[in-house]
């Protein structure tokens, strides 16, 4: 059997790679590890629309490259051409579209429908396309990967897939993603981006379904609360990191009218290799995002011992399990007290730290991956 998979998502940069494009990057890796070990090894071939680094070539070893690039239309023009003259026995899309022309069995990833309760999140042209292309993936794949139960049901309920057609597969997280031991590691990394403890932390696009004004609403009440009740107590800051996605005005401008001053650090994109040291240093995660497909940042600040506070909507329940302290992510009050909470009660910061370690090891890429290929074998797609 030869399984194709479009890697063209994986190969980003790392300064444009979202949650997407690391859950394609890690799936494969997960993949390639595995299926050498599997009763009936698979081939599998990668489909690229660049060179990948050498560094990639070496850790991925064992696949076959299709290095096909193009200016435009990659995927429906070019890859369709690919899939009409050599096609694999499966072609596997982790991070985004099937061609137009492909084999008979395919599989795809859908990672959420955020588009369709967020319309004003996505330029009007990227919004046709987003709904063009799940409604296409919906329809024409032989299977579909949802990453929750939450984006099994928006499926179910907003496009009329059926259930048989749906496997809900839990991402992985990064195995780089690890608490930083060395307390002065972590301060030094956090003078670099001018960040001063305590901090609560956010990690992602900044745009307005992220529910950032709201958060930063309720850290003025903190603020206002602490310099009433904690009047020596060093006040918090709120880390906003991540570029800024679009409407991002719509998010900084008000904040910045809030008059908080340096309690409010924007730092921009951060490498991957920063996000440990920075996620360590936090007082917790402020995640109160209104909707997500997934939530990767919930497990990347559980994997390094850090408190969660998220949403109580859409996955971030089905995500955080019990080491989270979840709000209603449109109440302010509701996340300024949580916020509270996390800042002066240790107990809890202690519990929720707990769980949150005995949550995360529930997502690893080799069970995505073995996952994966049970979903394959049961589209009747065999070594």
């Amino acid at each position: 059997m030869l399984l194709g998979i479009d890697a063209s998502r994986a190969l980003r940069p790392a300064s444009q790679q979202t949650g997407t494009e690391l859950y394609s990057r890690q799936i494969i890796e997960a993949m390639l590890h595995l299926a050498p070990m599997l009763p009936s090894p698979p081939s599998i071939r990668l489909y690229s629309d660049v060179e990948p680094e050498q560094a990639i070539r070496q850790a991925w070893h064992n696949a076959d490259w299709r290095v096909i690039p193009s200016p435009r239309l990659w995927t429906h023009a070019r890859l369709s051409l690919e899939m009409a003259q050599r096609p694999p026995t499966a072609l596997f899309v982790p991070a985004h579209v099937l061609p137009l022309w492909r084999p008979s069995r395919t599989l795809v990833t859908i990672h959420d429908l955020g588009y369709l309760f967020f319309p004003r999140a996505h330029p009007l042209r990227q919004r046709w396309y987003l709904d063009w292309a799940t409604r296409w993936n919906g329809r024409v794949a032989t299977h579909l990967l949802a990453d929750s139960h939450a984006t099994a049901r928006d499926l179910r309920r907003h496009l009329g897939v059926p259930s048989a057609h749906i496997s809900v597969v839990y991402p992985g997280f990064s195995s780089t993603m690890r608490r930083v031991i060395d307390p002065a590691h972590t301060r030094a990394t956090a003078a670099r981006y001018g960040i001063r403890p305590p901090y609560f932390f956010y990690v992602g696009t900044l745009q307005p379904r992220k529910n950032l004004v709201r958060l930063a609403q309720a850290l003025a009440r903190v603020l206002a609360r602490g310099s009433a009740e904690r009047p020596d107590a060093a006040p918090p800051m709120l880390v906003l990191a991540g570029k800024p996605g679009w409407l991002s005005d719509q998010v900084l401008g008000p904040i910045a009218a809030m008059g908080l001053g340096d309690r409010v650090r924007v730092t921009g994109y951060v490498p991957q290799a920063d996000l440990p040291a920075l996620l360590t240093g936090a007082t917790a995660l402020a995640f109160p995002s209104l909707y997500e497909g997934f939530g990767f940042p919930i497990l990347e600040a559980q994997a390094c011992g850090v408190p969660v506070l998220t949403s109580s909507t859409s996955s971030c329940p089905e995500v955080a399990g019990e080491g989270a302290l979840l709000v209603d992510p449109h109440d302010v009050d509701a996340i300024a007290a949580g916020l509270w909470r996390l800042l002066t009660e240790p107990t809890l910061t202690q519990r929720l730290v707990e769980q949150g370690a005995a949550n995360v090891r529930r997502f690893r890429w080799e069970t995505t991956a073995q996952q994966v290929f049970d979903v394959l074998d049961q589209m009747g797609v065999k070594g």
